[in-house]
């Protein structure tokens, strides 16, 4: 009789056979493709040891589709260096909904190069290869890759790796090394690569991949650094999972916000000004300016107090507050200004340099210490929308969502430590309301706590992070827990929205500062008569202005409901001599606050028509004889279904209500 062990299956216990694998334990079930064992996820090929907590990975899970998507990932570097023998490996991790892998090449990869990939994957698929994971030393590991001189540089890094280049962690740990071999059926070895694993048991497991594009990607993402060129990917459990992701990838790519924002005139990217700084035209200027105003009426029925901060600032304040030392490379290069000279060119006076603001939280902490502060004023709160900038990468710059300038919604209130909770939960709903009123209804959140190295007194962490949470559970909001993933001086609370194809987007973030008071000595006067320090919470509510626009540009495919529409209703004479009649009811609408235009142009009905269907304008109001006789308007809707013979008061009144209600139609 074999030697028995025990093991914890998905919480029952068993016993098996000593040498055991998991995939002799899951062996019937074809959509299990890895184990997580003590919570460390592991290859299918894994001997059991006695005491082990296992659990089945299937294919379609998040943790099943990472290895899936890193396994496909290897499958093309093989190709690659199939084809292209000179390629030297970069990394390839796999990222959401897809992976992608870096190489050293001589000459850029092109589409037809990605073909030519696709059916040399295709022919290592059907070889059914597997995966097999076995430990090296270093020495050894520089041994066998010494033609590959960026995974030499990764074996050097080791547990520094992760630090050092994204991705590394999928190839590099703290602990010993691995190579996973591609073993042929017959046991020969086709290909190899560094890697921490675990993956699929074999190629043939890889049921549904395409490759979608190249992209230049600098070495450890330094541009000191040599170019590599980027190859990403997409992998999925099932052929029909795939394509509804393609499908999905093809509605977004209709609704890019920048296509959007040139289509319907609304904003665009001048080269002369630079790269990530918008132009808003008078379209786009309309939405925003619509936007900001509801903004604004909104926080100051809230309580809130309008403040404004210059755009620039001496760089002794970025340093008093910690972002200086934090986040230097993120800010613009500084101007130094005011130094003096005598006649003979020596320095008097040393200059000081001035910085872009990157965020306006330090400035409006100096307007809560620029006096004395009573208990009884709390809780303050302090809103601006404040134009910041950051010197993003010209790499990851994208349109509206990241751009170089822009305005943050940007919320500071100060509070008492008995005002916490409630403030915070009462700033939740505040959050998530006007969030509705945009149209936005799918909100889910995420508490990120404290992390290992942290700033400041763990009581005081505890006590914001069991607010935090509080006000969670008073809001109803499905949330998880990111635990140790808060900033090193405060938690968090951050709000995604779902939009209207699927896509989920971080909007509004919550967090309770525990050192920028401390840093700056604000202190407010208690009952007691003595001095205390707030608590201060950050509260950006769309982020930014601009990637808030982005996002509902792409929410609504540019046909923005009413009240937000930049033309709310197009006047369309059927002949030149109702231009005036149209003009009358335009000003019923005006006199509403209502957005008309008057298309008087030489086109045609039809085209008029057409062209206000392609500025998705909500409303047309036709006129011709016949109604003009009447008093009334044929009212055309965006969705081209039509009311003939509409009295002008009643139509009025019909998008009057919508654009109060604020509503989709």
């Amino acid at each position: 009789m074999s030697e028995q062990i025990r093991i914890v299956v998905a919480g029952v216990e068993r016993q098996v056979d000593a040498g055991t694998t998991a995939a002799g334990l899951f062996g019937e079930e074809q959509a299990v493709i890895a184990a997580r064992i003590g919570g460390d996820l592991v290859d299918l090929a894994r001997v059991l040891a006695d005491g082990d907590k296992i659990e089945p990975v299937v294919i379609s899970s998040d943790d099943g589709r990472a290895i899936l998507r890193h396994s496909t990932a290897h499958v093309l570097a093989q190709a690659v260096q199939e084809l292209f023998p000179d390629a030297k490996l970069g990394i390839g991790p796999p990222v959401e909904n897809g992976f992608y892998y870096d190489f050293d090449v001589s000459e850029p990869f092109t589409p037809e190069d990605l073909k030519r990939l696709e059916k040399q994957m295709q022919r290592i698929i059907k070889e059914r290869q597997e995966f097999v994971r076995r430990e090296v030393s270093d020495d050894d590991a520089r041994a066998e890759l010494a033609g590959e001189p960026y995974k030499l540089e990764l074996i050097g890094l080791k547990g520094g790796a992760a630090d050092a280049a994204e991705g590394a962690s999928a190839e590099v740990g703290s602990g010993e090394l691995t190579i996973y071999d591609n073993v042929r059926r017959g046991g020969e070895v086709a290909w190899k690569d560094l890697c921490r694993g675990p993956h699929l048991p074999t190629t043939r497991n890889i049921p549904a991949f395409k490759l979608m594009r190249v992209a230049g990607a600098y070495w450890r993402g330094d541009e000191k650094n040599p170019q590599l060129q980027r190859i990403y990917g997409t992998a999925w459990e099932t052929k029909e999972a795939q394509q509804e992701y393609l499908d999905r990838l093809a509605e977004a790519e209709r609704r890019d916000h920048r296509k959007l924002g040139a289509e319907l005139d609304l904003f665009s990217f001048p080269e002369e000004i630079g790269s990530g700084l918008a132009v808003w035209h008078p379209k786009g200027g309309v939405v925003r300016r619509v936007m900001e105003e509801y903004s604004r009426i909104r926080h100051e029925d809230g309580g809130y107090e309008f403040v404004y901060t210059p755009h620039i600032t001496k760089g002794a304040l970025f340093e008093r507050s910690g972002h200086l030392d934090f986040y230097k490379d993120d800010l613009y290069p500084p101007v130094h200004v005011d130094a003096e000279y005598d006649a003979e060119g020596n320095l008097r006076k040393p200059g000081q340099d001035y910085y872009l603001k990157p965020m306006n939280c330090p400035m409006h902490t100096l307007i809560f210490k620029s006096r004395g502060r009573s208990y009884r004023e709390l809780p303050l709160r302090l809103f601006e929308f404040g134009m910041v900038y950051r010197y993003e990468r010209s790499g990851v710059v994208h349109g509206l969502a990241r751009s170089r300038g822009f305005s943050q919604d940007d919320s500071h209130i100060f509070c008492t430590p008995d005002q916490l909770a409630g403030e915070l939960a009462s700033l939740l709903d505040f959050v998530l309301g006007l969030l509705r009123d945009y149209g936005l209804s799918e909100f889910t959140a995420e508490l990120s706590t404290r992390p290992e190295k942290f700033v400041g007194d763990i009581a005081d962490w505890n006590h914001a992070e069991a607010a935090l949470e509080e006000a969670l559970k008073k809001a109803g909001l499905a949330y998880r827990i990111n635990e140790g993933d808060g900033a090193f001086y405060a938690p968090k609370i951050d709000v995604h929205v779902t939009d209207a194809i699927g896509r989920s987007w971080q909007l509004s973030t919550l967090q309770v500062d525990l050192q920028t008071p401390a840093r700056f000595e604000a202190e407010y006067t208690a009952a007691d008569g003595s001095r205390q320090r707030p608590y201060m919470i950050h509260r950006a509510l769309f982020g930014s202005i601009e990637r808030f626009f982005g996002i509902l540009l792409e929410h609504y495919a540019g046909a923005f409901p009413p009240w937000l529409a930049p033309v709310q209703v197009v006047g369309i004479p059927i002949a030149d001599h109702h231009v005036p009649y149209l003009d009358d009811v335009a000003a019923k609408l005006r006199a509403h606050g209502i957005r008309v235009d008057i298309d008087s142009s030489d086109d045609r009905m039809q085209k008029k028509i057409r062209n206000a269907q392609k500025q998705k304008v909500p409303y047309m109001l036709i006129a011709g004889d016949d109604d003009a006789a009447k008093g009334a308007v044929s009212f055309r809707y965006r969705d081209g279904s039509q009311k003939n013979g509409v009295p002008v008061d009643d139509a009025v009144a019909e998008i009057v209500d919508v654009v109060r209600r604020r509503v989709q139609v």
